[in-house]
Order: structure tokens, then C-alpha cells, then sequence
């Protein structure tokens, strides 16, 4: 009977897959389009050639259509190289190839979709890793390149190397920029922590989603030209703002904060950065 359920859940979830989009934001985070960069936002739909960017101590969480999740951690760069679904034999077979330019990453899936058919590859700056897996971890840093398995295969390797298998869960993988790939080592408790930790959405931190109840509005003006011009600078600084006006009155306001605290933290961080006027948060 459950494994019933299971596969019934699954079959569910798949018929309702939707395009990749922008999950969570812990601002502040950019979307580069074309050319034009605007505030990453929950809800906004990905496509190829699309570049993610996050801020210092910001994250994201992306959903992708075969039901997996990316997550981002702070000062991230990523691009979406390739995206789409393609029918094969047996189905729908999704498609990806991403780039992590900087930052870290991680790569997972839950237990109703591990069985969806995916071809991915992730690109952590010089090394490239082909996902077989369900959980994987990694790091663009700025002297090397780390891929780090926590559950499934998948095959990596620095470019101009031999590719290898990571199979065992807790391996990682090593590139040193402009030096050998070190022999693959395994994680130890407390480092797996620490990097875990660079990818998840911290509470009470300044957290936007989808179900989020609570709001920020900066000041009130009676003239729209002063509006707009505290929602470009908002907007160029990462914060996915918009103009609202009732009786010839003009607020700035950003929707979807997850929790008061997480309200706060975005009044603090974007007064200390812009010397905004005073804000009202409510719910």
C-alpha cells in the first residue's frame, strides 16, 4: 500500500512539473536577461542563458521541472546553460546544464522524484560533474574547485583530467586552480555542516517566498517622481519592489517577507546600505 501511495504521489507530481522557477530568496539576488539585470523574485520562471546572482549573505532556492532543487549560496554567480525536457523512449527526459561561476551550490532531490529520468551537468567553474546522483554539493572558490557526493554517482573531473567516479557517499573532489586534482578524500562531520550550511536560507534573515505574509513599505509621497526614485535604487540593490498608490499617494513596498524578523533583517541591511527612510512592516 504505501509503495502505492509512493508511486501514485510521484506520478502526481510529475504531471504537474512547471517550468524552472525561483523558489525562495534571501535577498538580495539579481536575474541577468538579455542584458538587463533586475531583482530575483519568487515565482519568476527560468530559461537559458539566464544568470543568477547573490549577494552577500543571500541564498536561493530554485525548483526545476523533474521536481529537484538547487540552492545557492551567497555571492553566487550561475548560469543556466541549457534547459529543457525532451521526449525519449521511455518518456520525458529532462535536461540541464548549469554553470557555477562562483559561489556554492547544491544539487538535490526528495524521495517521489529520485526515479526521474535527468540528464544534468553541472559545471563548477573548471570542473565539470555529470549527476547520476540525488544530493550533491559544491564550491567555485577562489583557489579551488570542490565537488562534494551525499547521495548517488556522479563523474567528475578538472579540465584537461580524467574523469572520475564518486560513488561513496561523503566523497569529494579537489581541483586546485592551476595544480593537480587531489586524490578523491571523504568529509568529516563537522566539514560537511559548515558547507551544508552555506546553501540553506537562515532564519530571520530576509527571506522572500511565495507564501510569505509579511510586508516592508517605505515611506509615503505624495509625488511620484520621489517614489521612483527610491524604487530604482531599491531595485538596482537586489530588492524586488514595487510602486503602490492610493490617493495620490505613492508607497514602495516589498511583499512576501516569510516572518516579521526576516522583515526586520531586510530594513536593517537595506537602511545601513541605502540610508532609506523610515519603513512600516506589517502582515
Amino acid at each position: 500500500m504505501r509503495l502505492v501511495l509512493l508511486m501514485g504521489l510521484l506520478l502526481t507530481s510529475l504531471a504537474h512539473a512547471g517550468p524552472a522557477s525561483v523558489e525562495s530568496v534571501q535577498l538580495p539576488a539579481w536575474l541577468e536577461r538579455g542584458g538587463v539585470k533586475k531583482p530575483l523574485a519568487p515565482q519568476m520562471q527560468l530559461l537559458p542563458s539566464d544568470r543568477i546572482t547573490t549577494g552577500a549573505g543571500a541564498r536561493v532556492y530554485l525548483q526545476l521541472p523533474e521536481g529537484s532543487r538547487v540552492k545557492l549560496g551567497e555571492n553566487a554567480s550561475l548560469l543556466v546553460d541549457q534547459l529543457n525536457e525532451a521526449n525519449g523512449k521511455d518518456g520525458s527526459v529532462f535536461k540541464a546544464a548549469l554553470k557555477m561561476l562562483t559561489g556554492a551550490f547544491r544539487f538535490t532531490t526528495n524521495v517521489l522524484n529520485k526515479s526521474a529520468q535527468r540528464e544534468v551537468n553541472v559545471s563548477v567553474a573548471t570542473v565539470t560533474a555529470g549527476i547520476r546522483g540525488t544530493d550533491l554539493w559544491g564550491k567555485a572558490d577562489v583557489d579551488k574547485n570542490v565537488v562534494c557526493l551525499l547521495e548517488g554517482k556522479v563523474s567528475v573531473g578538472a579540465e584537461g583530467h580524467p574523469q572520475v567516479e564518486l560513488s561513496e557517499p561523503l566523497s569529494f573532489y579537489i581541483a586546485p586552480h592551476d595544480k593537480e586534482p587531489l586524490p578523491v578524500g571523504k568529509v568529516d562531520a563537522e566539514k560537511l555542516k559548515k558547507w551544508a550550511a552555506e546553501t540553506e536560507i537562515e532564519g530571520q534573515a530576509g527571506a522572500i517566498n511565495e507564501r510569505g505574509a509579511w510586508q516592508i513599505t517605505w515611506a509615503n509621497y505624495s509625488k511620484v517622481d520621489q517614489a521612483l526614485a527610491l524604487y530604482d535604487s531599491l531595485q538596482l540593490a537586489g530588492y524586488p519592489v514595487k510602486i503602490r498608490n492610493k490617493s495620490t499617494r505613492y508607497r514602495v513596498v516589498l511583499a512576501g517577507l516569510a516572518s516579521e524578523a526576516d522583515a526586520r533583517a531586510v530594513v536593517a541591511k537595506v537602511h545601513a546600505q541605502l540610508k532609506t527612510p523610515q519603513a512600516v512592516i506589517a502582515k
